[in-house]
């Protein structure tokens, strides 16, 4: 579990395939990224990887066929930046929200503008993801990063950036047609599961039924 307040960005040293579809990545983090262990998970671009080597600046990690497949880590090449989050424990500080690291698809930039101090991205994603799991105020990790949904679009959404989270991710560095990991927000996940089981809806009889 992790919050989407990305704590350095890495570099990535390498990729190495590994049979047909996984891989091991090697990120360079410059030593920033302390007290890490072999078997510790680590957001890396929001998707949860498991740390199998430990170097003092550098890190190697496994990346599933799965990950490969369902993440922009599919992709990734020597020489790219990275958000870097260690996972969460009992005592960090709760700034963004309940980011799991499980990567729900790929988006990619539309639009990328300045408003006064702010920037302001426009995403495209994929259907099933705008339609159900996407509301306007509410939260969504992008890279891993913990944002606020500014509005809803006809085929995404907007968020406006604010100048630190440009500074310290690599949202500074993207651009219109860039590719981005996208986790909603786990509650409606959780909300989409009960409705669908429910197929008869809510209404105030389901409610006293329930104890409501």
């Amino acid at each position: 579990m992790f919050t989407g307040i990305i704590q350095t960005i890495g570099k990535v040293k390498g990729v190495e395939k590994k049979g047909s579809s996984a891989a091991i990545i090697t990120i360079d983090h410059n030593g920033s990224l302390t007290g890490i262990n072999i078997g510790d998970s680590v957001a890396v671009d929001g998707a949860c990887l498991t740390v199998v080597k430990i170097f003092p600046s550098h890190f190697e990690a496994d990346i599933s066929g799965e990950t490969m497949r369902l993440t922009t880590l599919g992709s990734i090449k020597a020489g790219e930046r990275v958000n870097l989050e260690k996972s969460l424990t009992p005592s960090t500080p709760m700034g963004g929200h309940f980011v799991t690291g499980h990567v729900d698809g790929v988006g990619f930039i539309i639009r990328k503008t300045a408003e006064g101090e702010f920037a302001v991205f426009d995403f495209n994603i994929p259907n099933e993801l705008r339609l159900n799991h996407i509301a306007k105020k509410g939260s969504v990790a992008l890279d891993g990063i913990s944002l606020t949904v500014a509005d809803l679009t006809s085929n995404g959404f907007r968020v406006a950036i604010i100048p630190h989270t440009l500074k310290n991710t690599t949202l500074s560095l993207k651009k219109q047609g860039d590719r981005v990991n996208i986790e909603t927000d786990v509650l409606a996940k959780y909300v989409e599961r009960f409705l669908s089981a429910n197929k008869q809806g809510i209404d105030e009889a389901f409610l006293k039924k329930h104890g409501f």
